[in-house]
């Protein structure tokens, strides 16, 4: 399988050296040159198959032999070391919970695959340092610096927004030390995300310094979040309905890899993005007219994004076609106090604590699920433990979340970041290190 950049100025490359790049030179996210169809029978039997064996079948037509078939067996065993319990609210709605990772959030999958991947290509590839440059808008962060912690040859340097992140999540991400270092900036997500493409096109700073991003624009991050949905299809509770699935989006990294699973014969009838009031996408899919706008901050923190890099993914899976993306994919956004209101209901049906992402995915669904006459049985997809939103939820549903084991320690340990506002305080402190 070869990658080509969606701005068409760069050579063709294969897997390990897209994921060293990150980006193409060109700056264009890399994408397949096809997508792959799995066998029907894979399909039909898929409840016969470990989620280890079944994460095998869905990533190996996109890695080829660029790793030996051992290799990335290894390598999938060791990113799914945790369960992905689906957990039911009432007769037609259920979670799937993507929470039991070391971090607690959903981007443990992604981050932890291409920490190896990355570890591998450096390993057959190149001896030479690699820094790794993420954004994050609360979750990323935390996922990356777990999965890339003392992995030798490799520095990861994070930006968050100021005051923007959970205090849990700020923890998660400034408190490792050794390869990993937090930049914390005056400004928005966006901001940080600007800084980031900002160093991507810097050719004296790229001349000097090997980088790479770890963001869902990276392919390894972004393919292998397609595992949650064939776990999902697999272990849906109601088989005999047509499964509609609802992921709380902020990047569209997620749900771009939900519509890539689609495509390659995952019976999925329907996606919903369901976002918060940074409502780029939902207005596109009503409108026809794609608006970046500058991101707004919320309670659902990780999904604050105005200008999702994702998106030109889904374009590219439709032909930009947006009768065809808005046949399989649907779009609506909540307020705040939407999210509260439903964590609430949540709550009352089914004694289930939800994390304001979870909610959000919640509420999609059930507008969806009123939209038409037709029988589904839904999913939303749970990103994150409750406890990393704890203030919030709290308050929100008077009730008490035990901090998990994993995290005791974690709170204990002090803060140690790096404050920056401008691009060229990013540029001065990687050419430092």
């Amino acid at each position: 399988m070869k990658y080509h950049s969606l701005n068409y100025n760069s050579n063709k490359v294969s897997f390990l050296d897209a994921v060293r790049k990150g980006l193409a030179p060109d700056r264009g996210l890399y994408f397949p040159e096809n997508i792959p169809k799995l066998s029907e029978k894979f399909i039909q039997n898929i409840s016969s198959y470990s989620n280890h064996e079944i994460a095998f079948e869905v990533i190996h037509p996109f890695v080829g032999n660029e790793i030996s078939k051992n290799k990335l067996r290894e390598i999938i065993v060791d990113t799914l070391i945790f369960d992905f319990p689906i957990v039911p609210i009432n007769d037609k709605i259920a979670t799937l919970e993507l929470f039991h990772g070391p971090t607690l959030a959903f981007k443990d999958v992604g981050a932890r695959f291409m920490a190896r991947c990355l570890n591998y290509a450096n390993e057959i590839k190149s001896n030479k340092n690699l820094t790794i440059l993420v954004a994050t808008s609360g979750d990323t962060g935390g996922a990356v610096a777990d999965g890339f912690y003392k992995v030798e040859g490799i520095n990861v340097v994070i930006l968050y927004p100021k005051g923007k992140v959970s205090a849990i999540q700020e923890k998660q991400l400034t408190t490792l030390g050794e390869n990993i270092t937090a930049l914390e900036v005056d400004g928005t997500f966006d901001d940080c995300q600007d800084m980031v493409k900002s160093a991507f096109i810097d050719s004296e700073l790229i001349n000097e310094i090997e980088l790479t991003s770890a963001n869902s624009i990276n392919i390894a991050r972004w393919l292998s979040q397609m595992f949650y949905y064939f776990i999902a299809y697999k272990n849906r509770p109601n088989p005999e309905e047509k499964l509609v699935i609802s992921v709380p989006s902020g990047n569209f990294g997620n749900i771009c890899a939900g519509l890539v699973a689609q495509q390659m014969g995952l019976p999925i009838d329907h996606l919903i993005a369901s976002t918060n009031i940074n409502d780029t996408v939902p207005n596109y899919l009503n409108s026809g007219t794609y608006s970046p706008k500058k991101s707004k901050s919320t309670i659902s923190n990780a999904m604050d994004v105005g200008d999702p890099s994702n998106f030109i993914r889904i374009q590219k899976i439709f032909d930009n076609d947006l009768f065809k993306i808005k046949k399989v994919l649907s779009g609506y956004h909540y307020s705040d106090s939407q999210t509260k209101k439903a964590m609430k209901e949540i709550y009352k049906i089914s004694s289930y604590i939800p994390d304001p992402h979870g909610a959000i995915g919640y509420l999609g669904l059930k507008e969806f699920l009123k939209s038409t006459d037709e029988s589904y049985y839904g999913i939303f997809f749970e990103t994150a433990h409750p406890i990393k939103f704890a203030d919030i939820v709290e308050s929100t549903l008077k009730t008490t979340i035990e901090v998990p084991n994993r995290l005791k320690s974690i709170l204990e340990r002090t803060n140690n970041s790096i404050p920056i506002k401008t691009y060229q305080q990013l540029k001065s402190y990687l050419r430092e290190r």
